[in-house]
């Protein structure tokens, strides 16, 4: 991985901005979370005993300190008044590595480098959080969303366990491993504990590592990856819905034609509960659509003014491929094994006209080539920067790189070779695409 960010740095495609010193960074998280009374640092288990004992639900909060994106969400946490008072209402805990995570119990977004999840003491998930809002803008401070959060996990709470079956929903399911350093991936390299007498920074899992980790297992076994693994914690943006980043779950705009659009969402709409789970953030919208059938319907039960309606959301064939993953950190390993190391963008229909392309036709132009490991597979075949693919077997009309990479992974297995029509420079050219 160390080596795919210098590389991405070099070619000016860098995955996540870091801080300078990255060593320094973590060891001053350390001595600055150890000085606070109200966290536990990086211990989970005497996190739940605690919440056992004082009858307080657990707060734990999942941070790649080296990452510059959320840092100002990160900040807030720490620093903002106003959320003192919710905060003393929970046992605080805060994890920087994932080497040891309970993957039963912590299943949640892992491509952020800030989420945060709500326990009761006993293990049950009240809720998640987790904003791309702040991972793209890393000085954005706004907590409007985390604080509305915190609230309504003190109100499931409160409620519980009166209200346990409707959480049944909200907890992890079965894992290949119990922790990501049983991944063989990852047990090579890593420990369950960081190397604080060591170097630090190199010892840790970080958690979009875990999400690479469980598409490796299943690619190792020459099976597909599994399509929740390719678009995870889906956006609700491709049923039609945009929801207000500074609430719960509130429908700030209705897309026209969506399936949101025919089950008559409407902007203002307050989603209480989605496929019976009481929501308490955006994340767990989207963790709703990460555990839902491939179609089918999902029942919401909203808030319009003063008036309680149940809605009923279908979800149309391939609808999780619609999904936008270009952006997502765990979206580069996917590229080794789809593309062999190549990004890629849609053409926009001006170019096309001038090179005598039709808009419904595929034709994605390569931005970047990877030169080394896995991710140079795609050079060694002689795939070029601003190459235009055109054609991928039996795939010729236009479709977006993150449709694409589903499709491969889903339909071909490592060691393929999938015959291929390039553009470059006017001529047409045949290549075949490594799958890996």
């Amino acid at each position: 991985m160390k080596a795919l960010i210098a590389l991405l740095g070099l070619s000016g495609l860098l995955i996540a901005e870091t801080v300078k010193d990255r060593e320094g960074a973590v060891r001053g998280d350390k001595a600055t979370f150890e000085a606070d009374a109200r966290w536990n640092y990086n211990d989970v288990e005497s996190g739940f005993k605690l919440a056992k004992t004082t009858k307080k639900p657990l707060l734990v909060i999942l941070r790649c300190v080296p990452c510059l994106s959320c840092a100002g969400m990160d900040a807030a946490v720490l620093q903002e008044k106003e959320l003192i008072p919710l905060l003393d209402q929970f046992v605080c805990v805060r994890i920087i590595n994932a080497n040891a995570l309970d993957l039963a119990r912590f299943q949640f977004d892992f491509d952020l480098s800030f989420s945060a999840l709500m326990f009761n003491g006993d293990g049950t998930v009240y809720g998640r959080f987790g904003s791309w809002l702040h991972q793209k803008d890393p000085l954005n401070k706004t907590t409007a969303s985390f604080r509305q959060a915190l609230e309504a996990a003190l109100a499931l709470h409160q409620g519980y366990p009166a209200n346990k079956a409707t959480l049944a929903g909200k907890q992890g399911g079965p894992v290949p491993y119990q922790t990501p350093v049983e991944f063989p991936t990852l047990a090579e390299k890593y420990q369950s504990k960081l190397d604080w007498d060591g170097k630090v920074v190199q010892s840790c899992v970080h958690c979009h590592m875990v999400g690479d980790a469980f598409r490796a297992h299943y690619r190792s076994q020459s099976k597909p990856v599994p399509v929740e693994w390719i678009y995870p914690q889906p956006s609700i943006e491709v049923l039609g819905i945009t929801l207000a980043t500074d609430a719960v779950a509130k429908v700030e705009a209705v897309a026209a034609g969506t399936p949101a659009a025919s089950a008559g969402f409407q902007a203002g709409d307050e989603i209480i509960e989605l496929n019976q789970q009481p929501l308490i953030s955006i994340a767990d919208v989207s963790w709703v659509l990460h555990r839902a059938p491939a179609s089918g319907t999902l029942l919401a039960k909203v808030k319009r003014s003063s008036e309680s309606l149940e809605l009923r959301l279908t979800l149309p064939p391939a609808w999780r491929n619609k999904s936008d993953i270009s952006k997502r950190v765990g979206t580069w390993p996917m590229r080794a094994m789809a593309f062999g190391g190549m990004k890629m963008d849609d053409l926009d229909d001006a170019t096309r006209e001038q090179l005598g392309l039709t808009k419904e036709q595929m034709a994605l132009k390569i931005f970047h080539v990877g030169q080394y490991g896995p991710h140079a597979a795609a050079k060694k075949a002689g795939f070029q920067k601003d190459d235009l693919i055109l054609e991928i077997g039996d795939l010729n009309t236009r479709m977006t790189e993150s449709a694409l990479i589903g499709h491969l992974l889903l339909s071909n297995l490592p060691g393929e070779k999938i015959p291929s029509v390039i553009l470059r420079g006017g001529e047409r050219l045949k290549l075949e695409l490594p799958q890996q």
